[in-house]
This record gives structure tokens, sequence and C-alpha cells, in this order.
């Protein structure tokens, strides 16, 4: 009787680890589930960004895909990258290639793009002058005050024929320092990218990344006075998918590409932003020049 009751015990404790067994963590770090469970996947995101993966995370594909996917808003991109960092968040949608390379080298951080998404075209606004050439001496221009911006808009400025910057301008960490011409005097001031819209009336020009042109009520193509091209010179201000270096080779996050580049989405995202996200699917290494 006693070895029936140790045998029965010894065959329930191995049911009890199987069953176990069966809910793993897998090796990237993201949680999942084995088998026809369902992967929760949590994504940082912001603005725009975060109105486009709420609507992926409600769509069939991402049931069909096995994927709980859940948006969690967060105000500020080094914010939502520190999020990424610590594991508050399993990947992130936000931010351009140019970002993503100068948080990395002034956080010491490894975080890894996994896939490409869109590139939105920055653009010079004004109140104040209908075009490029009616720009005034002296004209205050507003830059966004976090580096890769900072670069972006001088670049911008750069090929709107305002100013003329150095050859060796680094695209990620340039500042106003390296301006070599600038016949119009204009003046500079860094401001935060969120307020962008809000200081139209206040300067002469301001540089505005789209997603927050959007909050503001503004369309690049239709009320810029000068925007990006897309072109391999604009390559680093593509926007890709980002996670935590032991989580880039998680399977569920690699899902997520496909499920931005459906048919579903790309129709969502063209009826609800007029088509200034423009569709980039390039591999990674595109970006790394690999």
């Amino acid at each position: 009787m006693r070895k029936s009751f140790v045998l029965l015990l010894g065959i329930s404790l191995l049911l009890v680890a199987a069953g176990c067994g069966n809910k793993s963590s897998d090796s990237s770090g993201a949680s999942s589930t084995s088998g026809s469970e369902t992967q929760k996947i949590v994504i940082g995101s912001m603005g725009s960004d975060a109105q486009i993966w709420k609507h992926i995370a409600q769509s069939q594909a991402a049931k069909d895909a096995k994927l709980d996917i859940q948006v969690k808003e967060i105000n500020g991109g080094i914010e939502t990258n520190n999020a990424t960092k610590e594991g508050e968040v399993d990947v992130n949608a936000f931010q351009s290639w140019a970002y993503l390379v100068t948080y990395n080298k002034e956080s010491k951080a490894d975080l890894k793009a996994i896939a490409t998404t869109y590139l939105e075209p920055m653009g010079i606004y004004s109140q104040k002058f209908k075009s490029i050439d009616e720009v005034t001496d002296g004209a205050l221009v507003a830059l966004a005050d976090n580096p890769a911006n900072t670069a972006r808009g001088l670049k911008l400025l750069e090929a709107s024929g305002l100013i003329k910057l150095k050859a060796d301008f680094d695209d990620a960490l340039g500042t106003v320092n390296d301006i070599t011409s600038n016949p119009k005097n204009l003046k500079f001031e860094l401001i935060d990218d969120k307020t962008g819209p809000r200081v139209i009336q206040d300067v002469g020009l301001v540089l505005i990344g789209n997603t927050i042109a959007l909050e503001g009520g503004l369309n690049v193509l239709k009320d810029s006075l000068f925007h990006e091209e897309i072109s391999q010179a604009t390559k680093n201000n593509i926007n890709v998918l980002v996670t935590s270096s032991d989580k880039q080779n998680d399977k569920g996050l690699q899902k997520l590409a496909d499920l931005y580049h459906s048919e579903d989405t790309q129709k969502y995202i063209k009826d609800e932003f007029g088509g200034t996200k423009v569709e980039v699917k390039e591999p990674v290494s595109y970006l790394e020049g690999k």
C-alpha cells in the first residue's frame, strides 16, 4: 500500500512538472507560451504611432498570429527607450534610426532595431513667411533640442538653401556650431520638439517632425514651406521597431513587422494620416550600410 502511494505521488509530481514546462519565457527574453497559446507583447509608443499599434492590436491578423498586443503610451523618447532597456516594455515604436543610434551612444545602451516601418518627412513651417525665398534677415529658427532631430533639422535647412554645413557634418550629433554659411543671419533657438506646433506664431521658422506635426493638426505635404524628400540621403530618418538586445530574436516580436506591413494596416495608415507616413520595408542591414 505504501509503495503504491509513493508511486502515485511520484507520477503526480512528474505531471505537475510537465504542465509547468509548457509555459515558458522565450530564451530571447520576451514572455511567451508554447503551442497554440497567445503571447503577450507590450509596445511602448506615443502619438500617432500608438494609434497605429492600437489598431493593429485589435486586428484579426494579430489574433491569427496568436499575439496579445498591449500598447503602453509613454511621454518622451528617452523615457520610452529607458522603459525598453529596463524591460518595462518588450519593444517600442516611435523613433528613427538616427534617434536610436544617438540614444545608444549617449546612454551607453545596446537597444536593437528589428524592423523598418516608415519614413515621414520633417518639415519647415512658418506663419510669417509663405515661402523659403521670403525668409528675412535675422529670422528666428526653432530647432528640436534632442541631438538627432537638431542635426536632422540642420540638414533640412541646408537642403532648403538657407545655410551650409561642414563637409563632415555628423548626421546624428551635429549642432549649429557646424554651420559654415548663414547668409540670412538666421538666429537659432532649441525647443522641446513636442512644442513645435505651439510656437509657430512666435518664431520665423520652426522645424517639426511629422508625428508631432500631425498632433498639431499639420500635414507636412500641404502645410510646410519645405520638407524632406524620400531618398538615400534621408535613410537615417527611417522609423524602426526597437527592442533590447536579449529580445531581438524573439519570434513573437519578429511577427510585428508583418503585421505593420499588412495590407489592412497600410490602408488604415493611408486613410488616417493622408500619405504622410511613407512605408519602408527594408532590412535593418540597409540602415547599417551592410
